[in-house]
């Protein structure tokens, strides 16, 4: 980790696991299932499939600074820096009791790939299988950001997933802005790390996303040693929103059997 930048923004954000972390449901689940969200994304966004997996799997959702209960922060605009203070949160947390599983949808799939690439070399933390989804291969990321709120909102609408409401409100507006405008920044500056991870990883993709074609998710495989599936579902960019159930399925297949590759259907 880039230790002086992460003991920085750590005095304004913090790297303690309460700060990033937010669990919805209780559970006697062993495995561990942390969920990383989109650009301009909260914790919430996970808590429909913690519903559906609260029984198999103990769902931790991260919370970037500058949303919802953390607002007041200051947005972090670079993905290294986040993915820092995201590895060290869960590194000094306890150790799973059982596997822990990674799973990322859109800018949150590079963090999350950036996170297990963290956590290979720590101890007890690593990640026991990779779930990406919505997002290019590293080897295939574009870079860009739009030019004006106004192109950056359009952007929002067009991807769907958040609420029209949301989007036609000047003051929720003025509070979810920065924080659009910080993760879209950390993504047109976003350079994928070297390394390569040895768990399974597995790619989602909606058949109709306008920005991720299922020929740029592919080269995921490039990124592990291990086993490598590809999903390709019905929908555009928020497809997970209509196909929970096959997901929760795939990540508690992941959770129970990842050392021998069992990669679900």
């Amino acid at each position: 980790m880039h230790r002086q930048e992460t003991e920085e923004t750590g005095r304004t954000a913090g790297a303690r696991p309460e700060t990033w972390l937010r669990r919805y449901h209780g559970t006697d689940a062993r495995a561990e299932l942390v969920c990383f969200p989109h650009a301009g994304g909260a914790a919430g966004f996970w808590r429909p499939l913690s519903d559906v997996v609260r029984h198999a799997l103990d769902v931790r959702a991260v919370q970037y600074p500058g949303r919802q209960d953390r607002y007041r922060e200051e947005p972090v605009e670079d993905l290294h820096r986040l993915a820092d203070l995201i590895a060290e949160a869960l590194a000094a947390g306890p150790e799973p009791a059982g596997p822990r599983v990674l799973l990322g949808h859109s800018m949150g799939a590079s963090l999350a790939h950036e996170v297990a690439l963290r956590l290979s070399g720590v101890s007890g933390h690593g990640a026991t299988a990779l779930m990406v989804s919505g997002r290019r291969a590293p080897s295939r990321l574009r870079s860009g950001r739009p030019e004006s709120d106004e192109a950056l909102l359009a952007r929002v609408r067009a991807l769907g997933g958040t609420d029209p409401a949301v989007l036609a409100d000047p003051e929720l507006l003025d509070m979810i802005l920065p924080a659009l405008r910080a993760d879209y920044e950390a993504v047109a500056g976003y350079v994928p790390g070297d390394g390569l991870l040895s768990c399974p990883v597995v790619a989602l993709t909606g058949h109709g996303d306008p920005e991720v074609a299922p020929e740029d998710v592919g080269p995921w495989r490039e990124t592990t040693t291990g086993p490598f599936a590809m999903r390709v579902l019905p929908g555009g960019h928020f497809f997970l929103n209509d196909h929970l159930p096959a997901v929760a399925e795939l990540a508690v297949s992941l959770s129970t059997a990842p050392a021998r590759g069992r990669l679900g259907r």
